[in-house]
């Protein structure tokens, strides 16, 4: 025998259904809104570089871009998202390492890109310093590790060990000077990377020089 649902619960349950899509849609919204608010930044930004004669102003301006780019991907990647709670980060790196490459103007058949990602879903507070970090070091690749036209291969690499990750930036290129601390380097980048491995994802990075430069990032999953 069916058992009627009373007209008050009915009622409750489609209260609390319809709260829920009006947060989800404002959650929606908001994340549409931020990726907006800092695409105008960006673009304000390469506007600014026009006016700039100084190549080193220029390049800290491109930098500064791109780490925006970084961080509005995530959020327009969460907007197009059916899970507002988290981002398919292969699609992420994939997207924001070819945004790299356009901006530094990378030759592919000099300068090759491998990812080797596993399909890990990252929520917002750790999509966004893994997304900075991965910036960061590969944008360090492009510019330093294959000069004079040398040929090599950046590699990302996402892993995930029984309650840890493994994020691993690498290329074959010309190697860090072993005289070069990146803790302690006055690199803006280096730095950065330090305080979002440290601070942010409450880890722990190693670098081996060994052959070319590998950066091995670990975090608690």
């Amino acid at each position: 025998m069916n058992r009627r649902v009373p007209v008050t619960d009915r009622k409750r349950s489609e209260k609390i259904k319809q709260s829920l899509l009006e947060k989800e849609i404002l959650l929606q919204e908001t994340h549409h809104r931020v990726k907006n608010n800092m695409q105008i930044i960006s673009s304000l930004l390469n506007l600014q570089s026009t006016y700039i004669k100084d190549r080193t102003c220029t390049k800290i301006l491109k930098d500064s871009q791109n780490r925006i780019r970084a961080m509005a991907l995530v959020h327009e990647k969460l907007y197009s998202s059916d899970n507002l709670a988290n981002i398919n980060f292969n699609e992420y790196v994939t997207a924001l390492t070819q945004n790299l490459f356009h901006s530094y103007g990378v030759n592919t058949g000099r300068i090759k890109l491998k990812l080797e990602t596993e399909k890990i879903p990252f929520d917002i507070d750790t999509a966004i310093p893994c997304g900075l970090i991965i910036n960061e070091l590969v944008s360090n690749a492009i510019k330093h590790a294959f000069p004079d036209g040398k040929e090599g291969e950046i590699v990302i690499t996402l892993r995930s060990r029984d309650e840890s990750i493994d994020l691993i930036i690498s290329d074959n290129g010309i190697g860090i000077p072993d005289i070069i601390d990146f803790r302690t380097t006055e690199s803006l980048g280096l730095h950065l990377v330090t305080i979002l491995v440290e601070d942010q994802l409450e880890g722990g990075i190693v670098l081996d020089r060994t052959t070319g430069t590998v950066f091995q990032i670990t975090f608690k999953w």
